[in-house]
């Protein structure tokens, strides 16, 4: 990755009009972030390269976990924080996840994931002191993300066979990593999305996202993966959407993009039709590959007043051992009603306050990270509990979170201010004269 990706925190970073903070963000914070990456990677998926046992993997990432709250504490040792409505609305969540999980509906996991979402959620806390609207966050994400798809490719280069398994329909899976093929379209199109606003912003140069976004893209490819493809599309056309009128570049890219879409979708029809459609009956297509039956019988489900106030407790977001791979029923089917509606107030005051920002970059991406994660929760679950997407809207709100006052600034050899002297009164000539007389 070029320099301008990878470096610190600049004071071009800060949004238009704020003076830059005199101390940088510390280098321990981009360990944090990129731990609680890992954290949410998550323990399941394709058979890897060498076989690693779940029980250790989960150690890895429950560490991950542990260590980010860890170093979030010899970072932030006197515990300042910044308010956060986001971070609040989590708080808030992790208390009807704690009530809903207390009958121990869901068994003695649930109770241990809400232990996670616990560490998660105090995490974000500490690390809130330095959201100040910056791009740092966003560097931190785009490295980590990045890392995590060069494992993929690497694993794709080592032994393509167990990368592109049969049992998936050869669709990229991680083969050093157990990743699933919407896990790596997930990353890729986030860190694709990002990426590119920082061109138009002119915060990278071209070389650099060169070499960050077409071989994530590559890898988006071969996952096949629709929602991801359809979250990056629309996500990148609010975004830069709401840059058209401020920057003469995003509309350049806007009008590009457009015209490629064009011809692409002419010349290209049948091919990108066949991609889309997986190789998959029109049946197996309209029933969303089969979750509109796992929706429809959790929907059926007979659920007292207080399953449906709160739920069964934290769970591993599947109903008869399918998944539900939406969001929205995951959530009402772990947190109940109250837990939609936190998760609901979390995305509509991000929303709301992108939207009541001043046209800049920084709300750009935020725009992107929120309309990306709104899209996917229709066909992904994970907005209830720690994951990728809760961690795609931490970035969203430190970017849209206002600029820290800037600290005095001593001057040690300055003069010191003294006390204005009283005006001096006019004293007419001819009383001087009397006066010297």
């Amino acid at each position: 990755m070029g320099e301008n990706l990878t470096r610190g925190p600049d004071p071009a970073g800060t949004l238009p009009g704020a003076e830059p903070r005199p101390a940088g963000t510390p280098r321990i914070v981009g360990i944090v972030w990129g731990l609680l990456v890992l954290n949410t990677l998550g323990s399941a998926g394709a058979k890897t390269i060498v076989p690693l046992p779940r029980s250790l993997i989960q150690m890895v990432t429950m560490g991950s976990l542990v260590a980010a709250f860890a170093l979030a504490l010899v970072a932030n040792q006197r515990v300042r924080i910044r308010p956060s409505a986001y971070v609040l609305l989590l708080s808030l969540l992790l208390v009807s996840s704690v009530i809903s999980s207390a009958s121990l509906e869901s068994g003695l996991g649930a109770l241990f994931r809400c232990f996670r979402l616990t560490l998660f959620v105090g995490t974000l806390w500490l690390l809130s002191r330095w959201w100040d609207g910056s791009l740092t966050f966003v560097r931190y994400h785009i490295r980590m993300y990045f890392a995590v798809l060069a494992s993929v490719a690497a694993g794709l280069a080592v032994s393509p066979g167990k990368a592109l398994p049969g049992l998936y329909g050869g669709r990229l899976v991680g083969a050093l990593w157990p990743l699933t093929p919407p896990q790596i379209g997930q990353y890729a199109a986030v860190i694709i999305g990002l990426t590119v606003l920082l061109v138009i912003g002119k915060r990278t140069d071209r070389t650099s996202a060169v070499l960050v976004i077409v071989p994530s893209f590559v890898l988006l490819a071969l996952t096949h993966t629709r929602t991801a493809t359809l979250g990056l599309l629309l996500g990148l056309s609010l975004a830069i959407g709401s840059l058209v009128l401020t920057s003469a570049a995003a509309r350049r890219f806007f009008t590009w993009a457009v015209l490629i879409s064009v011809v692409a979708a002419v010349g290209f029809a049948s091919a990108l039709q066949a991609w889309f459609l997986r190789g998959q009956s029109q049946e197996n297509f309209s029933s969303l590959t089969g979750r509109a039956k796992v929706w429809n019988a959790l929907l059926a489900e007979p659920r007292s007043a207080a399953e449906q106030a709160f739920g069964v407790g934290l769970g591993d977001k599947s109903f008869g051992g399918l998944p539900i791979d939406n969001s929205w029923l995951a959530v009402y089917n772990e947190q109940g009603l109250i837990g939609v509606t936190l998760v609901a107030a979390i995305i509509i005051v991000l929303g709301g306050v992108a939207l009541l920002r001043p046209p800049s970059l920084q709300r750009a991406c935020a725009i992107f990270l929120i309309s990306y994660c709104a899209i996917a929760s229709y066909t992904e679950a994970g907005l209830g509990d720690a994951s990728p997407y809760l961690l795609h809207l931490a970035l969203a709100a430190a970017l849209l979170a206002a600029p820290a006052p800037a600290a005095p600034l001593s001057m040690p050899f300055a003069k010191p201010l003294s006390t204005p002297e009283a005006p001096r009164r006019h004293v007419p000539r001819w009383a001087r004269r009397s006066e010297v007389n």
